[in-house]
């Protein structure tokens, strides 16, 4: 999701501590206050702020960036038992990114020429996904691998090299869209020999997995300034009376076309996965609306009000408070709790880029008023290990905010939309 060693949207996040409240009282006074805020809630029981709705989801994404806990077996194992002593009740293990699977995969096989990423040590050899869900089930974690990189895919990758006509292009011929310091490239959403490995991909995990939910990600769709491959074009002429599209790669129509499709290609997997397995949830996890239709033809305000996706975690990665509060407040945002399990994602840290625990327990506390479903942490490693706080303190503070435990809110099993 965005740039790997950045993290997910994080030019939206700059490190910041947040200011204290009542800077003029007495000694005495401000010496209680931090008390109240600070250690009490690290220490003792949930106060009023941090207790918890009926159901929640308290959910974290496991990478393969800046992270071992998918190489190791051992590592794994503890990272489960962790997060179940803490109450985390969901996983978004990644499967998906960098052009190759995370699983060992057959359609990838075929595909690219590996079955599983064969770049880091740990992955060939076994299958942590399985060892994943067997492990997270039996202490009541819910599993949803995520489909990080979508239509995306470096642009010296095997993926690419191997398919160079699944490819879409911008207007002037070129191909490589460049994300922070990676060079990438797109994956033709609207060619079916795109859609139909996608699908694979997909289907292929629903079938030998007892997995509980496919996590569709802001990579998903396309960014504005492509579709202007031969294919894409003629597709365009053939629906529009020989025209070519618009020059104006934001011309609205233009991209309410390309987005429509993907938009049918997302209707087609749901009904795919829904034929194989209905408990299978489909899910997503986008940027806010207007971004994400405008700039990358996701248009997942449509997605949600057909029915298409079953829950629905936002990136907002932001310090600041009010801002974060803000993006909780958008229409399509405040449309989709009520319809579906709509939880926030937050970020608890980078590498070398740490958030404080007293900024996480903030952003938890607005989204439990804001009547949202819950929350999921990026990423694993910054919950705990790559922090600056010590990590009993951090743990102590997960196990405040998310005691007692809670089921996942969950669309096929009776969820109702808080008030």
């Amino acid at each position: 999701m965005f740039i790997q060693q950045l993290g997910r949207s994080l030019p939206y996040a700059k490190q910041f501590i947040l200011s204290r409240k009542h800077q003029a009282l007495m000694l005495l006074v401000g010496s209680l206050f931090l008390l109240a805020n600070v250690i009490l809630p690290i220490t003792a029981q949930p106060t009023s702020q941090t207790i918890a709705p009926r159901s929640e989801i308290r959910g974290v994404w496991l990478t393969n960036v800046d992270s071992a806990v998918l190489f190791k077996p051992a590592v794994l194992q503890d990272a489960v038992q962790q997060l179940a002593q803490l109450h985390f009740n969901t996983l978004y293990p990644v499967v998906w990114n960098w052009g190759y699977t995370t699983y060992p995969s057959t359609v990838a096989k075929q595909a690219i020429g590996a079955a599983v990423d064969p770049r880091p040590i740990g992955l060939e050899g076994r299958d942590s996904l399985a060892e994943l869900v067997q492990q997270a089930h039996q202490k009541g974690i819910a599993v949803l691998p995520w489909f990080e990189f979508g239509f995306m895919a470096p642009e010296d990758s095997a993926l690419a090299i191997r398919h160079p006509d699944w490819l879409t292009q911008q207007q002037d011929g070129t191909q490589v869209w460049q994300e922070g310091i990676y060079p990438r490239v797109w994956l033709n959403p609207f060619k079916p020999e795109v859609q139909q490995f996608i699908q694979s991909l997909v289907m292929e995990l629903v079938s030998n997995y007892d997995i509980d939910g496919i996590q569709l990600d802001d990579h998903f769709g396309l960014p504005y300034q492509f579709g202007y491959d031969a294919y894409t074009v003629e597709l365009y002429k053939r629906e529009h009376q020989g025209k070519t599209p618009p020059t104006n790669p934001k011309d609205s129509a233009w991209v309410r076309w390309r987005a429509d499709k993907i938009t049918r290609f997302t209707t087609q997997l749901f009904r795919a996965i829904k034929a194989r397995k209905n408990d299978v949830l489909l899910t997503l996890s986008p940027n806010n609306y207007n971004f994400s239709y405008n700039n990358s033809l996701q248009d997942w305000k449509t997605w949600q009000q057909q029915g298409l996706i079953e829950e629905l975690v936002l990136q907002v990665y932001g310090n600041n408070l009010q801002a974060f509060t803000t993006q909780l407040q958008a229409p399509e945002i405040q449309a989709a709790r009520r319809h579906i399990p709509t939880g926030i994602g937050i970020l608890t840290g980078l590498k070398n880029r740490p958030v404080p625990m007293q900024q996480v327990r903030e952003q938890i506390q607005t989204v439990r008023r804001q009547g949202f479903a819950g929350v999921s942490f990026f990423f694993y490693e910054t919950l705990w290990h790559l922090v600056a706080e010590p990590e009993a303190d951090r743990k102590a503070a997960f196990q405040a905010l998310f005691s007692p435990p809670v089921d996942r809110p969950n669309v096929m099993q009776g969820w109702k939309p808080s008030s």
